[in-house]
C-alpha cells in the first residue's frame, strides 16, 4: 500500500512538472506569463470597466481588489479547462501505463495552483508597497479559503473531465458557462454598485443571489480577509442566516463528493472509449 502510494506521488510530481513546462514551452518570456497574463488582462479591465464605465466601489484600494478577483478567477478558469481535457489528452499514456487516472486530473489542477501561488506573491508585494492594505488577524483564514477553492477546482475538474471523455461537446459548453460565471461572478464590479443600480431593495436580493455561488464566496472571503475587511461585502455579511451562509460550502463539498464519485465510476473504462 505504500509503496502504491509512492509510485502516485512520484507519477503526480512527474506529471506536474511535465504539464507546467509545456505549458510555456517554446515562448520567448517562458514561466513569466503566468504573471503577466493576468497583469495585462487587469490593466485592460481597469482601463475599460474603472476608467471609462466606473466600474469602482470608490476606494482606493479596488485596484488592488480587482487584480486580487482576476488573478482568482484565473486560477479556476485555468484548473477546470486544463482539468477538462487533461484525461482525453493523456489518452495515450493511460493506454500504456496503469496507474490511478485521478492523478492526470490533479496534476493539471495542480499546475494551475503554481501559477496561482506565483500570482498571489505578486499580489501581496502590490499590497505592501502601495501602502494601502492594513494586514490584520483575518489573513489566518487564508488557508482555509485556498483550500475550498482548490476542492472546489478539482470537484469541477474531475466531473467535466469524466463527462468530457464520452461527451465532447462539454469542453464548448463550459467555456460559455465560464463566461457566464465570469459576469455573474463581482470580479470586474463591486457588489456596492448593484444596490446603486437596481435600489437598496432589489439589489440586497442581487446581491445575496449573487454571494451564494461558491466562486464568488470564495473570492470575495479572500478579499475581505486580505485586502479591504471594511468594504468588502461577503456572504458573512450580507446574509444572516446561518444555514443560508453555508449553502455555497455545501456546493463545494457536493461537487468535490460528486466529482470523485462518477470519475471513479467511470474511470475504468476511459482507456477503452478513448
Amino acid at each position: 500500500m505504500q509503496e502504491r502510494y509512492h509510485t502516485s506521488l512520484v507519477i503526480l510530481r512527474e506529471l506536474v512538472k511535465t504539464d507546467f513546462q509545456l505549458r510555456y514551452q517554446g515562448s520567448f518570456l517562458g514561466i513569466a506569463w503566468s504573471v503577466l497574463k493576468p497583469l495585462m488582462l487587469f490593466v485592460v479591465m481597469y482601463v475599460v470597466f474603472v476608467r471609462f464605465l466606473k466600474f469602482t466601489d470608490g476606494t482606493p484600494t479596488f485596484p488592488l481588489v480587482l487584480l486580487l478577483g482576476i488573478s482568482l478567477w484565473n486560477f479556476y478558469a485555468e484548473a477546470t479547462t486544463m482539468g477538462l481535457v487533461s484525461i482525453v489528452n493523456r489518452g495515450d499514456v493511460l493506454r500504456k501505463v496503469h496507474f490511478p487516472n485521478y492523478i492526470i486530473v490533479v496534476a493539471a489542477t495542480v499546475g494551475s495552483l503554481i501559477s496561482l501561488a506565483i500570482n498571489m506573491g505578486v499580489v501581496i508585494v502590490f499590497c505592501i508597497f502601495s501602502g494601502l492594505v492594513h494586514f490584520t488577524w483575518r489573513v489566518l483564514l487564508l488557508p482555509f479559503n485556498f483550500i475550498e477553492f482548490y476542492a472546489l477546482a478539482l470537484g469541477s475538474a474531475l466531473l467535466l473531465s469524466a463527462l468530457n471523455v464520452y461527451f465532447r461537446d462539454i469542453q464548448h459548453i463550459w467555456e460559455v458557462l465560464l463566461q457566464i460565471f465570469f459576469y455573474a461572478t463581482p470580479i470586474i464590479y463591486p457588489l456596492s454598485m448593484i444596490i446603486q443600480r437596481l435600489g437598496p431593495v432589489d439589489g440586497a436580493i442581487v446581491t445575496k443571489m449573487l454571494l451564494l455561488s461558491p466562486p464568488a464566496q470564495i473570492i470575495q472571503d479572500i478579499r475581505h480577509n486580505l485586502i479591504a475587511p471594511d468594504t468588502t461585502q461577503t456572504v458573512w455579511t450580507d446574509v444572516n442566516h446561518l444555514w443560508v451562509q453555508l449553502i455555497p460550502i455545501a456546493i463545494t463539498v457536493v461537487l468535490l463528493v460528486l466529482g470523485i464519485h462518477l470519475f471513479r465510476k467511470y474511470s475504468q473504462k476511459f482507456a477503452e472509449v478513448l
